[in-house]
């Protein structure tokens, strides 16, 4: 087996949460209802992939109020960031190993 295959990390193969790290790769901090409305989800869908995400280490969650209305906000990890970055390398490596395969 190649050595960049055991860096394709199973916690970002859905849709959903390649999403929301390439989101937060982009920004430092998105509250929910961006998320929600950027990645096209539902809300239990996006707590769902969220709350795989946080108990992985990858992300950071903020519970706050602003005036009287709750509002939660997510921001990578160190330890996130270093994972997604390597699953995007590994990925990269893949097809350029196998680009010009016939």
């Amino acid at each position: 087996m190649k050595d960049y295959i055991k860096h394709i990390n199973k916690d970002f193969e859905s849709r959903a949460r390649l999403g929301i790290m390439s989101v937060l790769m982009v920004t430092e901090s998105v509250n929910f209802s961006y998320l929600k409305e950027a990645l096209q989800l539902t809300d239990g869908n996006l707590s769902s992939h969220l709350r795989t995400l946080e108990e992985a280490g990858y992300l950071q969650v903020e519970k706050q109020f602003i005036g009287r209305k709750p509002s939660t906000s997510y921001q990578a990890t160190k330890q996130g960031t270093t994972a997604f970055k390597n699953h995007l390398d590994a990925l990269e490596r893949l097809i350029l190993t196998n680009k010009n395969q016939d």
